[in-house]
């Protein structure tokens, strides 16, 4: 869909660093992050929200959303993961896309409260993004 940002990184249009491009799907670091690491997984069609996915899409999707969780995990040696989705209300671009967020006890996340961190620079977002990346394959 034109102007939409997320069509645009799936398209190849706007760089992101990726950390999986497959046909279910593309994932790759929020620019804005909770805590480094944190990926969102987009479906490569130009759907709004989670009904708009058809059934038949979901194991693929959710696959691939349940196989970056356990990569964050592993790749960055976090203790869990917070997996969420908004449709429509807190949804910054209008694109269905999952959180993954890497998580480790007392990390200061309480309840839906999101405090937004930066990367130093493309050479730690690269590090993060293929730390996944290779945790993911």
């Amino acid at each position: 869909m034109s102007g939409c940002v997320f069509c645009q990184i799936v398209a190849g249009e706007v760089p992101a660093f990726r950390v999986a491009d497959e046909p279910d799907g593309v994932a790759f670091l929020d620019t804005r992050p909770v805590f480094k690491g944190h990926v969102l997984v987009v479906p490569r069609t130009h759907l709004v929200t989670l009904t708009d996915l058809p059934a038949a899409d979901l194991p693929g999707y959710f696959g691939l959303v349940q196989r970056l969780a356990a990569a964050v995990e592993s790749g960055l040696g976090a203790g869990g993961t917070f997996v969420a989705m908004n449709n429509r209300v807190s949804q910054s671009v209008p694109h269905l896309h999952t959180h993954v967020v890497p998580r480790t006890r007392g990390d200061g996340l309480r309840g839906f409260f999101w405090p937004r961190t930066r990367y130093a620079d493309d050479a730690e977002a690269t590090s993060y993004a293929g730390r996944v990346a290779a945790a993911l394959a």
